[in-house]
């Protein structure tokens, strides 16, 4: 039986605000740290022998090339030499692949070896600022394997920008009615407040809002957002709330279950905007009451789903 065999159901995971994570190291280095990923967006780990590698010209230097797995063409990431770990040809031989699913795009990562799963509390997950210097950091957030290790989380989405674009958002593509909307003033005057660890993410977010003229804040986690709701004189003219589901400290799951049982913030719509876009954590999502869930590489048409779910808001409260 596989290591990813041993994982929990997601929908569990998100009632304790837990994640699963596979955890791997990139290099045979005894002092190299431990990385991880959430499972939920792995397939499998296969043998990088057993499978040939297709060379593409022109390509990108991290784009190794593509193998064919169950009949899918999919493209292998140089993931040691993204972090400055170039692995020699002895190492590749044994090295293995990561198969992943980001936003529904299959794509390979070289790894040296799967370590173990191991599930952890979201609180246990840690994002000190200094992994936030500049626009280049790699690494997201960290926690501890039970004999002390560090393990660091990546920024997969950064890496994913960088090398495969069409697996992010498109933020010059716009709904070709986004000039016609008429904006409410709710929204027009008021600010959306985003949860999103990721820096590349925060800055499509960004660019999106700012190309429509709107007012956001941003919050590096979930937790940080709570805080700030309920620290709120008047929440209720928040317009609408935007969370991701993967973040340190408090996870988008457990985001929508404090608001939306919390009479105060009941009303205000939400919506998830995650790359984990399986069945089960958009039915998750709606069972706690998430008003709208948005894959990334279409947060082009985040405004419109906004702007409808607020008016379907309106309409719940209005007396029957």
């Amino acid at each position: 039986m596989s290591l990813l065999e041993h994982v929990d159901a997601s929908t569990n995971l998100a009632k304790n605000n837990e994640v699963q994570l596979l955890i791997f190291k990139i290099d045979v280095a005894e002092t190299s740290p431990y990385y991880a990923i959430n499972v939920f967006k792995t397939r499998e780990v296969v043998e990088a022998k057993h499978h040939h590698l297709t060379i593409l010209p022109s390509s990108h230097p991290l784009l190794e090339g593509t193998i064919v797995l169950r009949g899918l063409q999919i493209p292998i990431l140089n993931l040691p030499k993204w972090l400055g770990a170039e692995l020699d040809l002895e190492h590749k031989k044994v090295s293995n692949l990561l198969i992943c699913d980001f936003n529904g795009i299959i794509i390979g990562i070289r790894i040296m070896f799967a370590h173990r799963v191991i599930k952890k509390n979201w609180s246990e997950m840690h994002a000190p600022d200094s992994y936030r210097l500049g626009e280049d950091g790699l690494v997201i957030n960290d926690t501890r394997l039970d004999d002390g290790s560090l393990c660091l989380v990546l920024d997969y989405e950064k890496l994913l920008a960088d090398v495969v674009p069409q697996a992010m958002v498109n933020i010059h593509e716009s709904p070709e009615n986004i000039q016609n909307l008429v904006i409410p003033n709710k929204l027009k005057n008021g600010t959306v407040l985003i949860a999103e660890d990721s820096k590349t993410a925060q800055r499509h977010l960004q660019q999106i809002f700012t190309n429509a003229g709107l007012s956001y804040l941003i919050f590096n986690n979930g937790k940080e957002l709570i805080d700030y709701v309920f620290s709120h004189p008047n929440p209720s003219s928040i317009p609408a709330i935007i969370t991701d589901i993967e973040m340190p400290e408090m996870s988008g799951f457990t985001v929508v279950k404090r608001l939306k049982s919390n009479m105060t913030t009941k009303n205000i719509p939400i919506i998830v905007n995650s790359s984990m876009t399986g069945e089960n954590n958009k039915r998750e999502a709606a069972s706690l009451g998430a008003n709208g869930f948005i894959n990334k590489t279409k947060s082009h048409d985040i405004i419109p789903l906004i702007i409808a779910k607020m008016e379907e808001c309106a309409q719940n409260l209005l007396p029957s």
